[in-house]
């Protein structure tokens, strides 16, 4: 199914029901600023394939980027407006198309991938919008679960196999679809859908999320390189376009800084062989911290205290507490173990022997994102039973998570350890004025890549596909540019008011 530009998808709209003196009138640009303004941005990728550019997507760069904010969504007796009017179910105003037999309903379904369309993703906001998307915000901000753009009239989430199904989709031509997880969003365009039935999308080009910003938005992120973890190589392998990997001085949404004994500069073909800025000037500066979506710290082989400094941990954690995201692997528990208070509390800490290599670690399905990792790894296929995860180069830097705080996610009774956790932040504080995120990894990700002072990337990246504990990976790093709620409770979709 080929997709098109719904640059004049509201403006159609609008005219089809102004002509008719129907309620389903284009709103102006007080309600809607910037709506007859908005940047094109379309890009044909894979088989023909024609997206939106995110923020700026074909729709316009307008909206509330609240749901529920139009004055026709929230009362059912209101006229309907734009795409409302399409639906089988609208039951005021100028209602365009007639109601399905026996509660049926007019659906569109498919599965989300990752940007190179391999993995199925979980927990992958699906949504009809019914107004134009506002642009997303670079850097850290204060992200609540249940605020999208673009006045959501159908929405939904993926599940452990990465589908949906997304129910009262409107019955007319071009209509907008975004997929979203955090700040990774693509806005894409269907023909046309059958009235009363559903309409399964089964190209993956349509399916995945964005791998440049040419097909839509991807959160900012900076990765710091080590010599004991080549997490560098995971982004690409997930799919991201070699365009988004720039020094922090370019345009692209993926930068690395230069680490204790990892990799320092980019190959001649990519970025001519420009060198790495250090980490410590990214972690010495708050506001360059900031600057980021996602911050991701790859093992250094040593805890390294003098190139963390009192006033580095404490900009580290500032940055968590007011939205920032951060990925820290194996040695970088320095800067929880050693970090301002209450960042030492979140876990019991230690440093025992490693764990045997290969070790088999238990998933702790206790609590629903738990228990949706074990089913996820199991339809990715990973090698392990439902439950349990192979990981190598495992570490035993924690014995146990502070359950009042934290969250443990892969784990091992005997020895008593934990390899992920997470927390939300500022630490201890009630969950609506939680902003941030933290994931901490015991175990080297990447171990079948390379990162070292002799290393230049992508050189290092020379292994293909993805091992059981970088799919459990993926599961994470996701999960970490998801909207902050409390682990304890399910996800669920934007409400459609």
């Amino acid at each position: 199914m080929s997709l098109h530009h719904t640059s004049s998808r509201w403006v159609a709209i609008a005219l089809a029901c102004c002509l008719g003196g129907l309620g389903c009138s284009a709103q102006d640009e007080t309600k809607f600023p910037g709506r007859a303004t908005g940047a094109g941005g379309a890009t044909s990728t894979g088989t023909g394939t024609t997206t939106g550019a995110g923020g700026t997507g074909p729709i316009g760069t307008g909206g509330s980027g609240v749901i529920g904010t139009s004055d026709a969504s929230a009362d059912a007796t209101l006229p309907c407006e734009n795409l409302q009017c399409y639906q089988n179910n609208c039951k005021s105003g100028a209602c365009k198309v007639p109601p399905c037999a026996n509660g049926g309903t007019t659906s569109v379904s498919g599965t989300i991938y990752d940007p190179g369309g391999t993995l199925p993703l979980y927990n992958v906001i699906v949504y009809v919008p019914n107004t134009p998307l506002a642009p997303i915000t670079t850097g850290a901000t204060c992200e609540k679960c249940g605020t999208v753009s673009g006045n959501p009239i159908a929405s939904t989430l993926t599940d452990t196999k990465g589908q949906f199904k997304l129910d009262n989709v409107p019955v007319t031509s071009d209509i907008p679809l975004v997929i979203q997880v955090g700040k990774w969003r693509r806005q894409i365009t269907i023909p046309s859908v059958a009235s009363c039935a559903d309409t399964p999308l089964t190209d993956k080009n349509q399916t995945r999320l964005a791998r440049s910003q040419a097909e839509g938005h991807l959160p900012r992120m900076a990765l710091t390189t080590g010599g004991a973890d080549a997490l560098e190589c995971l982004l690409r392998k997930i799919g991201i376009a070699d365009s988004e990997f720039t020094p922090e001085t370019g345009t692209g949404r993926v930068n690395f800084y230069g680490g204790f004994n990892g990799a320092p500069r980019y190959s001649a073909a990519l970025n001519g062989g420009a060198t790495f800025t250090g980490a410590t000037t990214l972690w010495d500066n708050a506001a360059a911290l900031k600057g980021y979506d996602l911050v991701l710290l790859s093992c250094e082989g040593q805890e390294r205290s003098a190139n963390k400094t009192v006033a580095a941990r404490q900009a580290m954690q500032d940055y968590a507490n007011v939205g920032g995201r951060v990925f820290a692997s194996h040695w970088h528990n320095y800067w929880l173990e050693f970090g301002p208070a209450p960042f030492p509390t979140v876990a019991t800490w230690n440093h025992d022997d490693d764990l045997a290599n290969p070790f088999t670690a238990e998933i702790d399905q206790t609590f629903p994102k738990g228990k949706a990792m074990a089913e996820w790894l199991v339809n990715v296929g990973s090698a392990a039973p439902l439950g349990q995860l192979i990981i190598r180069e495992g570490k035993h830097t924690v014995d146990a998570t502070n359950a009042a705080v934290a969250q443990r996610w892969v784990y091992s009774n005997t020895p008593a350890s934990t390899q992920y956790l997470s927390f939300n932040t500022p630490v201890g504080e009630m969950e609506e004025k939680q902003c941030g995120r933290v994931v901490f990894s015991d175990i080297h990700v990447s171990s079948a890549d390379t990162s070292t002072r002799n290393t230049q990337y992508p050189d290092g990246c020379a292994s293909t596909g993805l091992t059981d504990q970088e799919k459990a990976l993926v599961f994470m790093l996701f999960d970490l540019s998801s909207c902050v709620v409390g682990d304890r409770k399910p996800p669920v979709p934007p409400i459609i008011k």
